[in-house]
């Protein structure tokens, strides 16, 4: 994103203050076009005053921090931003006491954050820039609380021979279940259903799927669901 202004003084130096006090940043961090240059004239008469051009470009992690604070005071949560270093893309942390309204239901509210932030960030932007939302560490512990549940379902259907469609997940959730299983001997996972209802199924590795339209299980599987993921 870039923000360019234009400001007039009495001479350069003046106009650039001006500039950079609108813009509310460094000089290191712009570019300064020259537009008039100043003149005293006679004795007052014909004098001009100088007027520069200043561009700062916003850094896309500023951005998101901004947009995202502001997101945060519309919601009546009092919280600190901190950029947390990322390899890939923009990760920033929330900070704050009871964040349980930030991270939501099974991390519904907290997704919705990033998603919208990431829209806003990416906006105009060449290239798409992965930004990444997270408070008290809530995604970490809810990709161990998924793979735990992959793990068990899978260990059940193998026991079983019972196919399980799992509650409905937003697809980096459903990313996670896929990953965990995907080198676990006799099961097999793909997801059925339309968004927001989207269902990872589990089951044996030895048969067809059932049919996308009826949803009906394997030929010779039984299938079951769970309702809730325990987070």
């Amino acid at each position: 994103m870039v923000k360019r202004v234009e400001a007039s003084g009495k001479s350069t130096e003046d106009a650039i203050r001006a500039a950079l006090a609108e813009l509310g940043c460094r000089r290191e961090d712009v570019e300064i076009e020259e537009l008039v240059k100043p003149r005293s004239g006679f004795f007052g008469i014909g004098a001009v005053e100088a007027k520069v051009a200043v561009t700062y470009k916003v850094k896309p992690v500023e951005v998101a921090r901004t947009f995202l604070a502001g997101l945060l005071e519309r919601m009546g949560v009092d919280a600190e931003i901190v950029e947390v270093e990322c390899e890939d893309g923009i990760a920033l942390d929330i900070r704050g006491d009871n964040m349980g309204v930030v991270i939501g239901r099974r991390g519904d509210t907290l997704d919705a954050l990033q998603y919208i932030t990431s829209i806003v960030v990416n906006r105009g932007s060449e290239e798409h820039i992965k930004v990444t939302i997270d408070t008290e560490n809530y995604r970490a512990k809810r990709e161990e609380s998924l793979a735990a549940l992959a793990n068990k379902v899978a260990g059940r259907v193998l026991k079983y021979k019972k196919s399980v469609t799992l509650e409905p997940m937003s697809a980096y959730e459903r990313r996670i279940i896929h990953s965990t299983l995907q080198n676990t001997r006799g099961v097999t996972t793909f997801s059925t259903g339309s968004e927001p209802n989207r269902r990872v199924v589990i089951a044996l590795a030895n048969g067809s799927r059932p049919p996308r339209r009826t949803g009906a299980p394997r030929s010779g599987v039984t299938e079951t669901k769970i309702d809730a993921v325990t987070d």
